[in-house]
Order: C-alpha cells, then structure tokens, then sequence
C-alpha cells in the first residue's frame, strides 16, 4: 500500500509557485495558506492566478488543502471576533471554491474561559453559519487541538459534540498527531492509540478523517504544547511513528487509508528539507510499505 505523503508548501511568489514546488518534490498532496496566516482577510484572486493555480494543479494531485489564518477564533465570546472569524472562513470557502481544492482546514479555537460547554456551542454555530448555501465542494475540517490553555477540540469527544451539532457530512476532521500526543493521547503505545481510535469511531467515525497532519512533537505527553518537531526527533518518536503508522493501516480499512493525506507541518527552513522527513518516513516504514511521492 502506497502512503499520500505531503506537506505545508509555502507561497511566497503566488499560490502557482506552492503548486510549482510541490511539483518539484513529486508530492501527491500539499497543503497551503491562501493568504497571510497572520491576517484577516487576503488580496482578491484575479482569474488569471486562479486559472494558472488550477492548470498547473490539474488532476497531478490526490489532495490539495488550505489551512485557516490562526487569528480567527470560532468559540470566542468577544462578539466582532466572532463575526470576523465566520466571515473569514466564507471568504476562505469562496476561494476554496474558485480553486477547486479539497479541504479547508482550522482551529476551532478558545473560549477565553467562558467554558467549554459555550465554546462548543459557539464553534458549532460559526461553521453552520459559514458553510449554508457555501458553494464549495470541499470538506471543512477540525483540527484536534494541543490542550492549551482554554482551547476547544483538544478531546475528540468534544470534536465529535461539535460535528453532531452541525449535522453536515462535508464537515470532518483532521488529526494532528502532534496535537494529540500534547494532548494527552498515548499514540505511543498500542493501548492508547487503539484507545485514540476508538473514542474516535465512537463519537465521529473513523470515514470523517479526512486528513492527517503528521507531526512529531516538542511536548512531552499531555504538555499541552503546540510545538512542532521533525519526524522522528521528537517526543513521539520514530517507533512512535511506526505504530502510529501500522496502527492506522490495521485500524481503518485498506480503501480509507488508501486514500488518506498525510501532511507533513515540520519545522523546515527551506521546502526542499520535506524530503529529508519524507526519507526518514520511509525508513520507519521499510517493512515493505513504500511510499507515494
């Protein structure tokens, strides 16, 4: 079985140049900013980048993702942060649409402690709000959070109130594998991964991961820290990897995996360093699984 391993591609140069560059490393997926993760709202596409985007994007790809800016905040009770976030991601969605791209991807957020409770009832509405009469075809997917401070989707139960809540099949997940260790899942071990897997086959359905990022973590288990690190470098760890890998593939069934995106988010100082984390993937897997980059 081959692996659709992709990464975070950058686009400084136009969003053309991410797709041009993961041409480069032969990826089968990528994933993107489409505007400015540290602000609200992005430069209106002409139809000429969006044409060339799309052209150069054709069928060459299993899946292409954008990521939410982090400033938006779904759960948050400060009401004009509330609305510009909605509003962020029906931009966000529009574009999608023009694009042509698979998933959106983003941070439930924080509740600023009004309670976890709010915090899910408030996502829920935002997305709601977001995706009625949406044009995209794309999925909206949460992301599982790292456990810090009053953030709202760290337990998968919690993402799985959220989901039941919207009752709309586009709306999914993606599982950070860093964000889950920090928060306290043992993806470690073979109990606390099936234990993982499980409680998300129960409140969700293991069909609703759409995506993975696949990330090794600075923080020690339930840190509660959003801290990236390089496959294999971290506390998750190389035989972490493994099992995590191996766990998915017994877990879920062959055709879901089969077509399941593993994003690379590691900390790179130049995009050509993903082939280093794609070469050390293999090398955790070379019990014959080979990968499709």
């Amino acid at each position: 079985m081959k692996l659709i391993v992709g990464a975070h591609m950058p686009i400084a140069g136009g969003l053309s140049a991410a797709v041009s560059r993961s041409a480069e490393l032969g990826l089968p997926a990528f994933q993107i900013f489409t505007r400015s993760p540290r602000g609200w709202s992005g430069t209106k596409l002409s139809r000429e980048s969006i044409d060339q985007f799309k052209s150069l994007k054709d069928d060459k790809y299993v899946s292409v993702n954008s990521h939410m800016p982090y400033l938006t905040n779904f759960a948050s009770p400060t009401e004009s942060i509330y609305k510009m976030s909605i509003e962020s991601l029906k931009e966000e969605l529009r574009t999608a649409a023009a694009l042509e791209l698979n998933h959106v991807v983003l941070h439930p957020g924080s509740h600023l402690g009004k309670g976890l409770a709010f915090g899910k009832n408030r996502v829920a509405a935002a997305i709601k709000m977001a995706i009625d009469n949406a044009e995209c075809k794309c999925n909206v997917l949460l992301e599982n959070m790292a456990g810090q401070g009053n953030s709202v989707g760290s337990r998968f139960h919690d993402l799985g109130d959220i989901l039941s809540s919207i009752d709309d099949k586009r709306v999914g997940i993606c599982l950070d594998t860093c964000h889950a260790y920090a928060a306290g899942y043992d993806i470690v071990n073979a109990p606390g991964l099936h234990s993982m897997l499980d409680e998300i086959n129960k409140y969700i359905g293991l069909g609703r991961i759409k995506l993975v990022h696949l990330n090794d973590s600075k923080s020690r288990l339930g840190g509660g820290l959003d801290r990236h690190e390089k496959i294999g470098q971290g506390y998750i760890g190389a035989k972490g990897f493994k099992l995590i890998l191996s766990g998915f593939k017994l877990i879920l069934s062959d055709l879901t995996f089969a077509n399941l995106p593993l994003i690379l988010e590691t900390p790179v100082n130049d995009y050509h360093e993903y082939l280093g984390e794609i070469r050390a993937i293999d090398n955790i897997i070379s019990d014959g699984t080979a990968l499709k980059v």
